[in-house]
């Protein structure tokens, strides 16, 4: 059995409970893994995977109504290490940027004094990662230094600003969502402020307006359903002009964002549709509407990784709705519909909530990192974890349901998966489903490929306190008797009859105990495992009350009525005060005389009589006689024993006098024959001190003390040791030294004094006082304040009850719904996250010490230097303290078992293995570049297999996808070009059906001609109408498509135009012209020169052969490197899918990438794209040995010696530094491994014996 430990010390925590109306907004899931959710003021910090709170961040004075997680696009070093860094907004204007683990705020921001709206980190710098935008209200959006707290720029605009949503593709696009319309900025930089004021458009339904109205139906067609009139009437225009009266402006927007999934696409979302825009066409591509009986959406997030949408629903219902591929079904029973739009489909849906008026869903939030699991805040303080599971194998589906199969993807982590590989299903959500089909691709052949069904499960539920008030409670102190079974519970009294207990170690709740029918007024306990409560109904018109006070058993919850059934017209119970030796209870009611039990029999011993003085304030004294009675029970005990064996052989007597002395011990225990004299003390409302005297069931009235002429009417009173405080309803403490009989008293103006309690501990003489405005801790030894906390001045809450949880911290009940342990002083309760004792292990690498988080970043990654792979640190040779050693075990052991195995099997290639790691560590910039990494390093490694030359492969046909199918197209430009292409027709081809009017079927016409297709091209420049003023330009250009021939003057004529018109500032159709005589190389030029980069290198994409494209890209590569640009991880991502790995590797090693430049350099032998000649041989070097030096500064003394040992002649001063105190070379490695150096031997034997080594 595990030995029970007691953790004495008790971490400052808060319990929190029900939100706030303005907390709704306030809830984010970050790449770190962990979500942060604003409640009050506070700011709560849940890891998903255990379900528990491990921080709360007290520092703001209103509620917070924003959060949000920075963002890890960076790559991380022991200069830029991992962090958990959180930006909070509230609602006086506050920004508070915090550094999670310390609880500490690096930096407060104040602008305005209104609500923040919303809150971002910007994530697309290469330079910096410290700048935040806000959207202060009314109408400014202003950049800050989250670091330093200084402002960059402030920027206004004509509307209110509800929110903004930057474009995922291009960090100088945004989007404000303003109480008018819609305002697109497109020159958004960190530098400066934008300065247009941006392209407003404005929303309007277009179906009351009569030019685009569709004819009528034929008769004989079936008139349209609910959801098809709903998709014709929601039509929707964009318009650059206010809409008309007779449109319908759609003003109830409730939010925009860009779709993460693919290039300029946004989503609008109403309360009963969600709009699919184009913004190329600024025209509605898709709409997922609801049945008229269906519950209205409140929230959408899109998925990054799969054209999916995560919907929230107002009954707390979460959907998922995955795009329809647009490959056109055999037997399409409506070949309109098939193709007509973007259509969602429902795969999967979690149960909903029960809403009341206090119970409401508030928000969702997604996993960033894996997109397959959901957290939904209710407004009662719960927090839902659902988590996406896949089922393989067909379900029997209904037949009516027309749903395509959705499949599961053939690889894992990047690669294509291994017989017997182990695999983790559930890992994101693109490895759960595959990718949604194009039109005009096949699909895969089914037998390598299983259905998938998706189903929602719910995999953690964390609820908070209810609603206040609170009565609260702690158990006995901990004491040496008790130290090996103590827990420390805090009993919390509900206003709906419930009693919950906290283990105040953990922070968790114990017990929930429904003991009583109304509201809870007092708790006291008894033992370390029961308590009294009593509780009072409301009075009736008599005044009368049914009281309830129960004895509570916890270990098996038994309740009993400790005063038996009294009927409901009885005088209401004021207080209940236990004995200090827990042998009598007093219970004082409002018109009534004192009751006296016995708590043991549960008898009771006195009534008072009619007469005896009401009571305002009472306490049992601390003194007591059970000592010396214990000493003559004994004396008395052992004289029985030793009569009793008087006549026995003297040689056994010791040993059966202490066997009857026990027996007789054990039987007084049971029959608590022993009762010791306790005394109370209380006052009546002249003032006066009584004294009594309890003892068995005798009970004496002792001395009477008058009252102090300086005291109004007694309200509490406490006793410890030789001080006895009484406090009054105006304020004044009165101290009592007993022993040196004097009194003092001390006005404290802070008006009725509600409760005042002794810490707990020997000689600890600590006073908790209760103020209707605040609280007070006094040195009664000293007679002065220690610490004092008042509402309005530093705290913005009321405290409702008070007590000490341990001799140096106390627990405050308070009317925002949050119970907190504080220290004596009583500041914030935010606390070191590494400090806390909690129940489950949480695996988070960012609360580690950065050094400690990198030695396990690389444990994980590599373990070259042994046949096997071993999840346990102190195999390896690495110096460091053993408490850091401990945390880092302790963060392995975490991890999941699957996860475990997965890392653990030998099957896992580098890649993979990097991907994985990455994707644990939530680590944005390492997990975007290992993703295109491995697919391309695989596809070229394939194509040199097949000995195809390299361009070509890529644009291999798209039909026969290689094993390891398409880079996601939420990639856009790194994507291969035969993909690309395919996805571009389909996406112009879905355009065309949707165009509504001249300027769209313009846009449509053009795009057609960049993309090849001039017969469509001209059918539709065929369609302009004759009053149309261009009507004569565009039959001409018709013309001009359809005669061009490769005839020689007419090309020269044409590109003579093409130039002048660009020249002239007319460069769209410049371009065109270009591109229609197959001179798209020059095309992308002159984009590229005037600036349009991106539009360059669609256009190579979709037009230019491999060779041309390649360099258009090249180009583009070298414009993001340049300092000006500073976009240098996006340009090695476009090396990456032009195969340029050599460059890839120095650019890295230039960059001090050191551990991703020798992992990627590794991967790359491995995959045999490079290979180890003279000319890579010193960037080979160069690399291994400065991820050496890394890995020995971590302290991993075997990790440095092997990749030194690789790397040839740079590498050899390393491996002397690292072994000349051993005289010897590292264990599995032989001196011949050593001299052979990549650059020493190019022989082939060597090659394979220097991989041998790393191979896992």
């Amino acid at each position: 059995m595990i030995p029970y430990t007691v953790n004495i010390k008790l971490a400052a925590r808060t319990l929190t409970g029900t939100l706030n109306l303005q907390n709704k907004p306030a809830v984010d899931w970050g790449w770190q893994g962990l979500i942060a959710q604003g409640c009050h003021s506070s700011i709560l910090i849940i890891d998903p995977k255990t379900t528990q709170t491990i921080q709360v961040l007290e520092r703001h004075k209103a509620t917070v109504v924003k959060v949000k997680w920075s963002r890890e696009n960076y790559h991380h070093s022991l200069s830029s290490p991992y962090s958990l860094r959180l930006a909070s907004g509230d609602a006086s204007g506050k920004i508070i940027v915090w550094d999670v683990v310390s609880g500490t705020a690096h930096c407060e921001i104040q602008e305005h004094s209104k609500p923040i709206q919303d809150l971002e980190w910007l994530w697309n710098q290469d330079a910096s990662r410290d700048l935040l935008l806000a959207v202060h209200p009314p109408n400014y959006i202003v950049l800050w230094n989250g670091d330093t707290g200084t402002k960059l720029w402030k920027k206004s605009y004509a509307e209110n600003i509800l929110s903004f949503s930057f474009d995922p593709f291009d960090p100088s696009n945004m989007a404000l969502l303003t109480s008018e319309g819609i305002v697109f900025i497109n020159d958004f930089t960190p530098a400066k402020p934008p300065g247009s004021t941006g392209k407003k458009v404005y929303i309007a339904s277009p179906h009351a307006s009569p030019a685009h109205n569709k004819p009528a139906p034929a008769p004989t067609a079936p008139a349209p359903t609910g959801a098809k009139k709903a998709l014709n009437k929601v039509k929707v225009l964009i318009t650059n002009e206010k809409p008309t009266a007779e449109a319908v402006t759609l003003n109830d927007c409730l939010q925009l964002s860009y779709l993460p999934s693919k290039r300029n696409h946004m989503l609008l979302l109403y309360p009963r549709e969600i709009l699919i825009l184009d913004l190329e066409l600024s025209q509605t591509v898709g709409v997922v509407a609801i049945e008229r009986s269906g519950v209205p959406f409140t929230q959408v997030i899109p998925c990054a990784q799969r054209d999916a949408l995560f919907c929230l629903h107002e009954n707390g219902c979460i959907t998922l709705r995955v795009c329809r591929s647009t490959t056109a079904p055999d037997e399409a029973a409506d070949p309109e519909q098939s193709s007509q739009e973007l259509v969602y489909d429902l795969r999967s849906q979690c149960d909903a909530i029960r809403v009341t008026k206090t119970v409401r869903p508030y928000r969702m939030v997604i996993c960033p990192v894996s997109e397959n699991s959901a957290g939904l805040t209710v407004s009662d303080g719960r927090v839902m974890l659902w988590e996406l599971k896949a089922h393989t194998g067909r379900l029997p589906t209904n037949p009516g349901s027309s749903l395509s199969p959705l499949y599961s993807p053939v690889s894992f982590c990047g690669a294509p998966l291994a017989n017997n590989q182990k695999r983790i299903q559930e890992l994101s959500l693109n490895t759960m489903i595959s990718q949604t089909l194009i039109a005009g691709e096949a699909p895969p052949p089914s037998s390598s490929q299983q259905e998938v069904q998706l189903k929602f499960l719910l995999t953690g539920l964390l609820s908070g306190l209810p609603l206040p008030p609170f009565a609260i409670r702690m158990c006995p102190p901990l004491t040496t008797k008790n130290i090996n079974h103590y827990q420390p519970l805090l009993a919390v009294g509900t206003s709906n009859g419930s009693v919950l207990v906290y283990n105040l170690t953990s922070g968790l709740l114990h017990k929930e105990l429904s003991v009583h029918s109304c509201e809870v007024r007092g708790i006291e306990w008894v033992s370390l495992t029961s308590f009294l409560s009593f509780a009072t109904s409301t009075p009736n018109n008599m005044g009368m009350v049914r009281n309830e006070l129960q004895h509570v058993d916890l270990p098996t919850g038994r309740c009993f009525a400790f005063r038996g059934e009294r009927g409901t017209d009885e005088q209401a119970i004021e207080m209940i005060k236990v004995s200090h030796l827990k042998q009598y209870l007093v219970v004082v009611f409002r018109d009534k005389p004192l009751e006296l039990w016995d708590i043991r029999t549960g008898t009771l011993l006195r009534e008072m009589a009619k007469n005896f003085p009401t009571v305002t304030a009472l306490e049992w004294s601390p003194s007591h006689n059970l000592k010396s009675l214990k000493k003559k029970q004994m004396a008395a005990r052992e004289a029985m024993a030793r009569q009793t064996v008087s006549d026995a052989e003297p040689s056994t007597v010791e040993s059966s006098v202490i066997s009857m002395m026990q027996d007789a011990e054990s039987k007084s225990e049971t029959s608590q024959a022993i009762s010791a004299r306790e005394h109370f003390v209380f006052t009546d409302t002249d003032g006066q001190v009584y004294h009594i005297t309890v003892e068995g069931n005798a009970v004496k009235d002792g001395a009477r003390i008058p009252p102090d002429g300086s005291m109004g009417s007694i309200a509490c009173i406490a006793w410890k040791g030789d001080t006895l405080v009484l406090g009054d309803v105006d304020g004044n403490l009165n101290f009592w030294d007993l022993k040196a009989r004097l009194s003092r008293g001390i006005p404290t103006h802070r008006g009725w004094v509600k409760k005042i309690r002794f810490a707990p501990g020997k000689g600890n003489q600590k006073l908790l006082v209760m103020y209707t405005d605040g609280v007070e801790v006094w040195d009664t030894k000293e007679v002065q304040m220690v610490s004092s906390m008042r509402i309005g001045r530093n705290v913005n809450y009321r405290v409702l009850d008070i007590d000490w949880c341990t001799s140096d911290k106390v627990v405050l009940a308070s009317d925002d719904g949050c119970i907190r342990v504080l220290e004596m002083a009583m500041k914030s309760a935010s606390y070191r996250m590494d400090e806390q004792d909690l129940t489950d292990p949480v695996w988070c690498p960012y609360l580690l010490l950065p050094r400690a988080s990198f030695t396990l970043k690389a444990f994980l990654l590599l373990q070259p230097w042994s046949g096997t792979f071993t999840m346990d640190i102190s195999q390896v040779d690495y110096n460091e303290k053993d408490e850091i050693k401990g945390l880092i075990q302790e963060q392995l052991n975490s991890l999941s078992n699957d996860m475990k195995s997965v890392l653990q099997d030998p099957e896992l290639s580098l890649l993979q293995r990097c991907l994985l790691v990455s994707r644990l560590f939530g680590d944005e910039s390492d997990l975007q570049f290992w993703s295109v990494a491995s697919h391309y390093l695989q596809s070229f490694a394939q194509a040199r297999l097949l000995s195809v030359p390299t361009a070509e492969a890529l644009q291999h046909d798209v039909g026969q996808p290689g094993c390891h199918g398409y880079l996601d197209i939420c990639h856009d430009t790194l994507c291969e070009s035969g993909y690309f292409q395919k996805f571009q027709l389909d996406r112009v081809h879905l355009q065309e059906v949707k165009r509504s009017s001249y300027d769209h079927t313009k846009k449509c016409a053009d795009q057609l001609l960049l993309l090849g297709q001039t017969d469509r091209a001209v059918q539709l420049l065929l369609e302009t109408s004759a009053d149309n003023s261009s009507y004569y330009c565009d039959s001409l250009k018709a013309c001009l498509v359809t005669t061009i021939t490769s005839s020689g003057p007419s090309q020269s004529t044409i590109k003579l135009v093409a130039t002048n018109m660009i020249a002239n500032g007319k460069l769209a159709e410049g371009v065109q012209l270009l591109c229609l005589i197959d001179k798209a190389a020059d095309a992308c030029r002159y984009l590229q020169t005037y600036g349009e980069w991106n539009r360059a290198a669609w256009l190579a994409k979709v037009r230019l052969n491999p060779a041309e494209s390649s360099d258009v890209l090249k180009r583009w590569a070298e414009h993001l490197c340049s300092p000006q640009v500073n976009q240098k991880s996006k340009a090695m991502l476009v090396l990456l899918s032009l195969g340029c790995f050599h460059k890839v590797g120095e650019m890295l090693h230039s960059m001090r990438y050191f551990d991703r430049a020798a992992l990627f350099i590794e991967a790359c032998l491995k995959c045999g794209v490079m290979e180890a000649n003279d000319s890579t041989n010193k960037l080979i070097g160069a690399a291994f040995v400065d991820y050496a030096r890394m890995l020995r500064s971590l302290g991993l003394r075997e990790g440095a010696a092997l990749w030194a040992s690789r790397a040839g002649g740079p590498g050899e001063q390393l491996m002397e530094e690292l072994f000349q105190g051993e005289g010897g070379t590292p264990e599995g490695l032989t001196p011949a491994d050593q001299e052979t150096g990549p650059g020493v031997s190019g022989e082939e034997g060597d090659e394979d014996r220097k991989f041998a080594i790393v191979e896992e």
